[in-house]
């Protein structure tokens, strides 16, 4: 049996979901593939995604990354907040480090795959085993010209050392695969048509509203109760389970529905900040998307730009969405490919490339 380590960043569910993606086409292509994944926050949602794959998933709960920190009620990042966390977290790193070798250590590990975890590549240079990162950018890039640039350069040595790099859509980092850099497209989890139509009954029964999905991320606190968008009577509005909104136009995703890519699916319009696991759902979904600009976010303005330049979206600010105040978006979107079963190859030819020692 070949098995494949799979360190998730904690921001969030957006990097949980792709890789969810990538894992369930893996387990399925091949039956003698293990997969242990390393998380911390996405970690029971990861395991109730793949519960029909049994024992040939292990689950490790553990520090990965920090993500962002953002300024309570707000989208916006809070820089102090994330220097001290980013100190804290270098500070720590060896011994992270060495307690994830010692963990993978009773396990005979062909391959650490790494969304986007910056000590996964010290994991495997201190291990002689091929790290594979996947993402649309690096928490290095995330955090240029946001944490104290000697800090920062720390994370960039990390990903230095990275020997195979998967550029998803709207990636502008270095080439940092020191064997291999290859650049794909939009992938995620497909839906279930039978789902998405159930869905589209339960949520719009008179078929004469627009369904709009509204995801905001899991880790953003953002009071959004009294905003004047949700007196539309002209459309039902779906948001993340965790909003704390009480509106008969509003239906919140069940905290237990793991699959939400049917909501995306089954919308008529996607509304979201342009974190790049919703995005892709939208895109690969051919669905209308408004994007809300956050303008000293990297990783935003690298995938707005993607999205702009094959007019894959719209752009609209925080305080237009809280009135509605728009009309217009794009209702006749190019249909793009789900990379998904190609990433997967190209991950599990990877499996077979024994590190050599330099």
């Amino acid at each position: 049996m070949k098995t494949i380590a799979y360190y998730i960043s904690e921001y969030g569910f957006g990097h949980a979901t792709r890789s969810i993606a990538l894992m369930r086409e893996m387990l399925r292509t091949d039956k003698e593939l293990r997969i242990i994944v390393c998380t911390s926050f996405s970690l029971e949602f990861i395991r109730d995604s793949l519960v029909e794959f049994g024992n040939r998933v292990v689950y490790h709960k553990g520090v990965t990354d920090i993500g962002y920190i953002l300024q309570k009620g707000s989208l916006q990042l809070d820089k102090d907040a994330l220097n001290t966390a980013c100190q804290n977290y270098l500070f720590k790193s060896d011994d992270l480090v060495k307690q994830e070798i010692e963990y993978l250590s009773s396990f005979n590990v062909d391959c650490i795959l790494s969304d986007i975890v910056p000590i996964v590549f010290e994991i495997g240079d201190g291990m002689n085993i091929p790290t594979v990162g996947i993402s649309n950018f690096t928490w290095w890039s995330a955090y240029e010209g946001v944490i104290d640039p000697l800090l920062n350069n720390e994370f960039k040595a990390m990903y230095e050392k990275m020997d195979h790099f998967i550029q998803l859509a709207g990636c502008n980092e270095p080439a940092f695969g020191r064997k291999s850099n290859e650049q794909f497209g939009f992938f995620c989890r497909e839906s279930d048509d039978r789902e998405v139509q159930r869905l589209r009954d339960q949520l719009n029964p008179s078929g004469n509203k627009r369904i709009v999905f509204i995801p905001i991320g899991m880790k953003i606190e953002l009071n959004m109760a009294e905003w004047p968008l949700w007196n539309n009577e002209d459309c039902v509005f779906v948001v993340s389970s965790h909003m704390d909104i009480q509106h008969p136009n509003v239906v919140k995703v069940p905290a237990d529905y793991t699959e939400v890519q049917n909501y995306v699916a089954a919308a008529d319009l996607v509304i979201s900040k342009a974190g790049w696991g919703t995005v892709s759902e939208a895109v690969v979904h051919q669905k209308p998307l408004l994007i809300i600009e956050r303008e000293e976010m990297n990783e935003d303005r690298n995938t707005i730009k993607y999205l702009t330049n094959y007019k894959l979206c719209n752009l609209t600010h925080r305080e237009r969405v809280i009135d509605f105040s728009f009309v217009e978006f794009n209702e006749h979107l190019i249909c793009v490919e789900n990379k998904k079963n190609e990433i997967t190859k190209e991950i599990l030819k990877k499996l077979n490339i024994k590190k050599v020692i330099i």
